[in-house]
């Protein structure tokens, strides 16, 4: 099955992958997939996202599990978490949008018109200050809104459902729209229903994850817990892509930057600055990347550095040394 993001590109060379190296990213081993794998939680309210990892880590018996966007103990919802060298792909998902829904109480009863006038002010870009109890310094920040609807409304009780740039604080956003109101609002409940591309239909429970964990442990039934752990390239769909030959990924898994011979298929429309994705011919990811050259410039040249490494993904030494450190010794 080929990857969403690897699909339609523009082929600059052709090559073929030497199967003793790597494997395909469809094809990993519940053992690589721990290692480069992606789950998304249905964090419950209570506890932390924090400890919501915490217990990830026992359930799994592995060291290094992060999760991208932090939720605070009482909002519930999408949680991605991402293991291993996943966690180094996670960045990427706050560059796309979230959306919530949340139910909040207004302290007075306005008109059904004037309550929508209200809302309508908050859409596009606003300016919010974290609350007191937040983990970032408390300056005021722009964020941008870019859906707020009314889907609800019993008396005094508002259910609203929120598209927004990551960083936006919900729970301000009903104390500011209480503000304008002229009587106040405050935010009873809220769950995340859906992280750039990932939606709530896709979510799995701490419980369902530990019952999947056992029957593989136990019985050695892994079909369960394949169905939990994606690929943690299903992060990277929603930006650019890059195909590199066999004979560059090790160079760039120490730190190179990747040139034009290096490459074998770009993402149709690719500019300058662009932040792209790095994948092997198995569709494995091996960096993040950023533009140099746009498509046109890569196509036309046959030399010279095409792409600056930004973030190393795969473990080095996966595929053979294919470059030397040093000139070879005269004859």
């Amino acid at each position: 099955m080929t990857l969403k993001q690897l699909e339609n590109l523009v082929t600059i060379d052709e090559d073929i992958t030497n199967p003793e190296f790597g494997v395909y990213y469809d094809k990993r081993s519940i053992e690589q997939l721990l290692e480069y794998g992606l789950i998304l939680i249905d964090k419950p309210p209570g506890p932390t996202s924090h400890e919501v990892v915490a217990w990830a880590k026992r359930i799994l018996e592995i060291p290094k599990i992060g999760h991208s966007g932090t939720l605070d103990p009482q909002v519930s919802g999408v949680l991605p978490l991402g293991l291993g060298e996943g966690t180094k792909a996670l960045g990427v998902l706050l560059l796309g949008p979230k959306e919530y829904v949340g139910l909040g109480r207004l302290h007075s009863l306005p008109s059904k018109e004037k309550l929508q006038q209200t809302l309508d002010l908050f859409k596009g870009e606003i300016y919010q200050k974290p609350p007191q109890r937040s983990s970032v310094v408390r300056q005021t920040r722009t964020r941008t809104v870019y859906e707020l609807e009314l889907l609800e409304q019993k008396e005094r009780l508002i259910l609203l459902r929120v598209m927004c740039e990551a960083g936006t604080y919900i729970r301000k956003l009903y104390y500011d729209i209480g503000e304008i109101l002229g009587f106040g609002s405050s935010m009873i409940e809220l769950r995340r229903s859906k992280v750039y591309q990932f939606s709530e239909e896709q979510l799995v429970t701490m419980h369902e994850l530990t019952d999947a964990y056992y029957t593989w442990k136990e019985n050695n039934d892994s079909e369960k817990l394949r169905n939990i752990i994606l690929p943690i390239e299903h992060t990277l769909s929603e930006i650019k892509s890059v195909v590199i030959r066999d004979s560059a990924i090790d160079s760039l898994c120490h730190g190179a930057q990747l040139a034009i011979p290096g490459i074998l298929q770009i993402s149709p429309g690719l500019k300058q600055n662009d932040l792209v994705a790095v994948y092997s011919q198995k569709g494995e990811i091996v960096a993040l990347a950023e533009a140099l050259l746009s498509e046109p410039e890569i196509k036309e040249n046959n030399k010279g550095y095409a792409f600056q490494t930004k973030r190393i993904i795969m473990k080095p030494n996966t595929y053979p040394k294919s470059w030397r450190t040093s000139p070879p010794p005269k004859e």
